[in-house]
């Protein structure tokens, strides 16, 4: 041992880190380099990830020490902790055992050995290797979820603000995609936001839940520290509560084998994926509203639409946001048939993919919740076309209303449904046929069957009489004192301190 150890300490000395070739010669994906944050991507990235298994290495012999292991000794414990975070040269270590042993969990403690040499006898200590990967993940998906809450904070403070400034403003409300009665455009936005409040009390109920493996041993039974321990189950209940404890978990699972059940990553890219959904939603609405052009997403002054239509503003952080949000919400389908396919207590057919399913669920939810914020922060509102879109609509809105006034009055219900039929089926083919604006309103006060409501009939038009309690809704949600923010108010020092994300391209 002792002579494998100065062959590393000497291939370390001797090693110099070849000079990297350019970022531009090797696939990179888009999400780092593109889209998510930089503090994400250094959340999973290999110095953490691998760090993260040092520091998982110093917890179990810290534990096993106090736990009266004479083999862990204090200077075997210094030296784990001068070396957590590691080098360039480490990993240059860890590369050249892990081509020979073909195993990355033993390439690491290797080099964490040629580091800290006094450690190297006592390092996975009656450990398999799950117990450094498994904890690991589940360390660096709870760090992630404490990422993504303020975040998604953010962005329900932001629609909150949008909701109440425009939430007496009419609009359209469309069903089947077909004009129907009267909202506001607080309202729709305040849709928006209740269906991320979902998703924000979808993570933080996983958050909460979350424990973490623990010092299980090879098949779940502790069967190896229950050897080292002379037999003494106490022991190893002891040494699962000082390594929770140290990794800031409260607990373990009650039950595991070589891994941590995969029902968990599930359970967790359900409450992530669901951000999906909302998100392309939202953004699916913002697309077609802008199509019709009573809402914007931010434009930029330099910002080009189209290269060959100059005159364009496509509403691009939308469609970006709707299209990574379609790549987030399949990812449970990968975690479910993970989780189904681990035959007895594991399989390793769960490893490489959950090598690019983990980091990527985080980091697609991640970078959505910055774009999300980053449009819900600059909403641009056009109340002119919204009421010119109103006005071509509404004389069909107050149809119905005409028809319980005349009833009212004496006449007939069915003969006052069909007197507005029919004149409204005459509007619609002028406006179809013909092109030309919506004349119902006219048709009714050239017909003499109207003549009772004609004194009431311009009051009728007015938009805010169709909108229903829609400004309550809103006051309600989003206002002051309101659901929302109850809600935010965990989050709101790093809401209030928090500026508005700022996309790279």
């Amino acid at each position: 041992m002792e002579a494998q150890i100065r062959e590393l300490q000497q291939q370390l000395e001797q090693l110099k880190i070849k000079a990297g070739s350019s970022v531009f010669d090797a696939y990179q994906t888009s999400l780092t380099a593109r889209y998510c944050s930089p503090e994400m991507s250094r959340l999973f990235s290999q110095r953490s990830r691998h760090s993260t298994w040092r520091k998982l290495w110093l917890y179990l012999a810290e534990a096993e020490s106090e736990l009266g292991i004479c083999a862990v000794t204090p200077d075997a414990l210094d030296q784990m902790r001068a070396h957590l975070v590691l080098t360039d040269a480490d990993f240059e270590v860890a590369r050249v055992e892990e081509k020979k042993r073909r195993h990355d969990v033993m390439a690491h403690v290797h080099a964490f050995g040629a580091v800290a040499p006094k450690a190297a006898g006592i390092i996975h200590y009656g450990a398999t290797s799950c117990y450094v990967t498994d904890n690991a993940e589940l360390i660096l998906m709870r760090d992630a979820m404490d990422l993504l809450l303020p975040k998604l904070a953010k962005v329900l403070d932001n629609l909150a603000k949008f909701a109440v400034e425009w939430k007496a403003l009419p609009t359209l409300a469309y069903t089947h995609l077909q004009p129907a009665q009267l909202i506001t455009v607080g309202k729709r936005a305040a849709q928006w936001a209740q269906d991320l409040m979902f998703d924000l009390e979808s993570i933080e109920h996983v958050r909460r839940e979350l424990k973490f493996r623990g010092a299980q041993g090879t098949t779940g039974t502790q069967a190896s520290f229950l050897e080292i321990f002379n037999g003494d189950a106490a022991k190893c209940d002891q040494l699962n509560k000082l390594v929770c404890r140290k990794a800031g978990f409260a607990g373990c699972y009650d039950v595991s084998t070589q891994t941590y059940t995969r029902k968990v990553d599930l359970i967790i890219a359900n409450a992530i994926t669901g951000l999906g959904a909302t998100t392309q939603k939202i953004c699916g609405d913002i697309r077609h509203l802008a199509t019709w052009k009573e809402l914007e997403e931010p434009f930029e002054k330099d910002q080009i639409g189209s290269s060959a239509m100059a005159y364009k503003r496509n509403p691009m952080r939308s469609e970006r946001m709707y299209s990574l949000a379609r790549e987030l919400m399949s990812k449970p389908a990968s975690f479910a048939n993970t989780l189904s396919d681990q035959w007895m207590e594991r399989t390793l057919d769960d490893s490489a993919i959950r090598r690019i399913d983990i980091p990527s669920t985080f980091l697609l939810a991640d970078a959505i919740l910055m774009g999300l914020d980053n449009i819900t922060n600059g909403l641009v509102v056009y109340p002119k076309v919204i009421e010119a879109r109103v006005q071509q609509e509404l004389p069909f809105m107050i149809t119905e209303s005409i028809i319980m006034k005349l009833v009212a009055k004496g006449e007939s219900r069915q003969e006052a449904h069909e007197q507005i039929r029919v004149l409204s089926h005459q509007a619609g083919s002028v406006v179809k046929n013909e092109g030309k604006p919506n004349d119902l309103v006219d048709r009714i006060r050239a017909t003499p069957f109207f003549a009772p409501i004609l004194p009431e009939l311009d009051d009728m038009l007015r938009p805010d009489l169709y909108i229903g309690r829609s400004v309550d809704i809103v006051d309600r949600f989003c206002g002051p004192g309101g659901v929302l923010e109850q809600k935010i108010s965990p989050y709101r020092a790093v809401v209030d301190k928090a500026v508005t994300a700022e996309l790279s391209v």
